[in-house]
This record gives structure tokens, C-alpha cells and sequence, in this order.
């Protein structure tokens, strides 16, 4: 079913029609979401409201309206996708990070007060991964104020460029953004998604362990 999480009567007749199909709901993943490119002082009222609507509130108003079911049940699985953005944050993409912090500190509550329902609450914080969250679904603040061009102006251009969809070695892109990630901020060590077989690529610094509560 299509589903556009800002929009709450779209939320409930989706619940609904899934219940009605397969007579519960046991796991929900909420990933909607997407990126906003803007020094803070850039940004853009109209803008940053719909991607914290998008980003945090669709998340909020999806979990809501399934567990009412997963407490009749007591049980139920909520993994909320989450980013590298919910544990540091960058030049250019502050608001993005402000919805991924959101999620982190709601999510943390939630698995405190789920819990004891027998409702389990994962957070996923991915790093680097070619989706359409930096291409297509990528916004840009109109607004650019020139003394913010050697630091968000730069982190701008190397998002759309590293992230976005070109032509080439996605491993190599992927390796990119991860060593200019850790550089910046060498207290995270951040891996890109590769199979179970292989090792991640090396770092001179420990990684941070994924931040899991409830479903471990």
C-alpha cells in the first residue's frame, strides 16, 4: 500500500487494512525519511517543519497506531531506522541531524516504557549507503550565505556528490564518506554495509557499538 507518513488518516486506514489482511502486526520498520542540505542559519522554516514531520513526526504517529495492537498482545518489534547523523553532527546537514538525534532520544524512551509489554525497540544507525535519501529525496536550502561556503558550503557539495547517484565504484564512494566522516570526527568509526563474509574496511579507531535497546 502506498503510504505517505505525514499524512495521519493515511497512517490509520494502512494499520487498519494490514490488520484486517493478516489479523495482526507484529514487526514495524519505520524508514521514511529524507535529507536536508543548509548551513543552520540557511535554513528554511517551511522546509525544516516538513522534514521534522516527515523524519520524526511520521515516525511518531506510525508507531502510535500499531501499538495499541502490539499491547493487547504483548508483544511486537518497532526498529526505528536512525543514522551515523543520531550520534554526531556535521556542517550543512543540522537539521537532518536534529531529526535523527529526535529519533535516538524517542527511541531510547520508548524501549523504557515498552518494555514491560514484551514490545521490543531497535534503533538502525547506518552510515554511508546509495539510496535515494542523498540523490532524488535530497533537498537544498535556496538560501546560501557566503560565509558558510568553506565549511557548509564545501560539506554541500561533497554530500551531493559522494552520496548521490554517479557512475562508478560504489565501494569506492562508500569508502569516501566513511574516511571523511571518521577524519572529521574520530570518535566514530563507521562501516558501510558489506556481506557477513567479508571483513569492514580498516580503521584506526574502535567502533562505536550500535545503539540497541530492547531487542537485543
Amino acid at each position: 500500500m502506498t503510504l505517505d507518513v505525514t499524512d495521519a488518516e493515511q497512517i490509520a486506514k494502512a494499520v487498519a487494512r494490514a490488520q484486517a489482511v493478516f489479523g495482526r502486526i507484529d514487526v514495524l520498520v519505520n524508514n521514511a525519511g529524507y535529507g536536508y542540505l543548509a548551513a543552520v542559519e540557511e535554513g528554511e522554516d517551511g522546509e525544516v517543519r516538513a522534514l521534522f514531520d516527515a523524519n520524526v513526526f511520521g515516525l511518531v504517529n506510525t508507531t502510535k497506531a500499531v501499538l495499541p495492537g502490539m499491547r493487547a498482545r504483548r508483544s511486537g518489534h518497532i526498529v526505528n531506522i536512525s543514522s551515523l547523523g543520531g550520534l554526531v553532527g556535521f556542517g550543512a546537514t543540522g537539521y537532518y541531524h536534529a531529526t535523527r538525534f529526535a529519533v535516538e532520544g524517542l527511541s531510547e524512551s520508548l524501549a523504557a516504557e515498552v518494555a514491560p509489554l514484551g514490545i521490543n525497540v531497535t534503533i538502525v544507525e547506518p552510515a554511508a549507503f546509495r539510496t535515494n535519501r542523498s540523490g532524488p529525496s535530497m533537498r537544498q536550502s535556496a538560501t546560501t550565505i557566503d560565509d558558510y561556503a568553506p565549511t557548509a558550503g564545501t560539506r554541500r557539495a561533497s554530500t551531493l556528490a559522494t552520496y548521490g547517484h554517479q557512475p562508478g565504484d560504489p565501494a569506492r564512494a562508500a569508502q569516501a564518506v566513511i574516511d571523511a566522516v571518521t577524519a572529521e570526527s574520530p570518535r566514530y568509526a563507521c562501516y558501510w554495509a558489506k556481506p557477513r563474509t567479508t571483513s569492514p574496511p580498516p580503521s584506526s579507531t574502535p567502533s562505536k557499538p550500535p545503539s540497541t535497546t530492547g531487542g537485543r
